[in-house]
């Protein structure tokens, strides 16, 4: 039987909702699930609930999945979209719950902490142009988000969550830490990046030294 949602839902905590997706006894969870779930909450509560599970462990796939929704909502918050959209073939996307419900019960105790120590603080980053800053910095992040880079998921996963918090709190610190991660993961990704070009470089080298001696020695 598919799951049922009131307005109630409309006014309780985060935390509330999420823990009652983990509880939901069907098999599956969709995208559309999720996004109804969070009814009005708009963009905040989206781009956490899409992007914290990817802090921990998750199936193959499921960071595309839970990425997807991030690539096309944070265009959206950066237009100044109002209301969330999306296309019917991402909402029938689905995972299977026991793995979400597991991602969910392990980020709850920090949610309910984040919730806690949260307040509304520095209001001036937030607004129309705030706003559209931070949907464009999550733009930028949830597409590493979504490339198979090993581990290269976990910094913009932290950055585009706690943006979305920030945005429900209004709580213009955590959107400072979340631009400081930001910042910290692009970072770390060009510096990974120039890692990797550098060591293919001595490969590629040391692979041309060592044909050009087998070539120099079978010709005398």
């Amino acid at each position: 039987m598919p799951a049922q949602f009131s307005i109630e839902d409309d006014v309780r905590s985060l935390s509330q909702v999420i823990g009652d997706i983990a509880d939901d006894a069907a098999p599956a969870v969709t995208v559309g699930e999720i996004v109804e779930r969070l009814g009005e909450r708009a963009f905040g509560a989206l781009l956490f609930v899409f992007a914290a599970p990817n802090w921990l462990p998750m199936p193959p796939g499921a960071s595309t999945v839970l990425g997807t929704p991030l690539v096309l909502l944070s265009p959206q918050m950066a237009v100044g979209v109002q209301a969330p959209w999306l296309p019917r073939f991402v909402t029938r996307r689905a995972l299977r719950r026991a793995d979400m419900a597991r991602a969910y019960r392990r980020l709850h105790p920090w949610l309910l902490r984040l919730e806690t120590f949260s307040r509304p603080r520095l209001g001036f980053l937030f607004g129309p142009v705030g706003d559209r800053l931070i949907g464009l910095v999550c733009f930028l992040l949830s597409v590493v988000l979504i490339l198979p880079i090993p581990l290269g998921n976990l910094a913009p996963a932290a950055a585009i969550a706690l943006f979305g918090l920030a945005m429900i709190q209004r709580d213009g610190l955590l959107a400072l830490i979340a631009l400081a991660i930001a910042v910290a993961s692009v970072a770390l990704l060009v510096l990974g990046g120039h890692a990797a070009l550098l060591v293919a470089q001595r490969i590629i080298g040391s692979l041309q030294a060592l044909f050009a001696a087998r070539s120099g020695a079978a010709t005398l």
